[in-house]
């Protein structure tokens, strides 16, 4: 069997930054147990398969080296930079089990623009001490959605200087962590650390994206943000926040078109 396999860069305009996804468009479906191989066989932070229904939508999963992960935003962009240019259209519907149609247009300047449900985070209770005890920084605020905690601080630096205990946080699973600031020249700045679940820290997740968007829309009093994920690549991302969802703007560009041999 041969599949052929895209490495795209996504949320940047240039090889070597934001965050890479493998996608690898199929006629029908693999095994779990076999997509969980070639994800870890990839070694990037997700490789998404997607699948055309009758209907013209793409059902759409994402495997980390580690497991299948729910919702994949940078992989789901990835995806459509393949799929728009594979059957040249400039609108994709992707059907995800745990979240529902997610609509991606590619806009005349190349970039794409993905709308997913809100997932707002709310106020944490009963937070564990694991979680402070794995920042060298105690933020100011803890928030949490179903994907993450959200850490918050004061101060952009302190994200940007922050360090974390990888074996703690994976004490933390399901959950991840993202420590957030406003920043000067974006609106706001993220890392995201997912250890238990795909790698230490994430280049750029667009999934956490949909949590912290409206965190900062109400912060700021506004709903078009921009945002800057600071990882060693890093990513930018625009986002609208409406009111049951997050748009988020991005590019992407392509590293490599291969084939896989099984």
């Amino acid at each position: 069997m041969q599949l052929t396999i895209h490495q795209i860069d996504a949320f940047a305009n240039e090889l070597f930054k934001g965050n890479y996804a493998a996608v690898i468009p199929l006629e029908s479906w693999l095994s779990d147990d076999l997509m969980l191989k070639i994800g870890a066989e990839n070694n990037v932070s997700e490789t998404a398969f997607t699948c055309q229904q009758d209907d013209g939508s793409f059902v759409i999963r994402w495997f980390s080296p580690l497991m299948e992960i729910d919702f994949c935003g940078h992989a789901t962009l990835a995806a459509a930079y393949v799929l728009c240019e594979e059957h040249n259209v400039s609108k994709i519907r992707f059907i995800a089990d745990a979240v529902g149609e997610l609509i991606v247009n590619k806009n005349v300047d190349g970039s794409f623009a993905m709308t997913f449900p809100k997932q707002v985070p709310s106020e944490a209770d009963n937070i564990p001490k694991e979680l402070f005890n794995s920042l060298s920084i105690q933020p100011f605020k803890v928030l949490k959605n179903q994907q993450a905690y959200f850490v918050v601080y004061k101060n952009e630096q302190d994200v940007i200087n922050l360090k974390t205990d990888s074996n703690l946080l994976k004490t933390l699973y399901p959950l991840d962590v993202v420590a957030t600031a406003k920043s000067t020249e974006y609106d706001f700045i993220s890392r995201y650390f997912w250890p238990a679940s795909g790698g230490d820290e994430d280049y750029v997740t667009g999934s956490i994206h949909t949590g912290l968007a409206p965190y900062w829309a109400q912060q700021l009093g506004k709903t078009t943000l921009s945002a800057y994920q600071a990882s060693s690549r890093g990513g930018h991302l625009l986002c609208e926040v409406g009111d049951t969802t997050v748009t988020l703007t991005g590019h992407a560009a392509r590293y490599l078109k291969g084939t896989i041999y099984i």
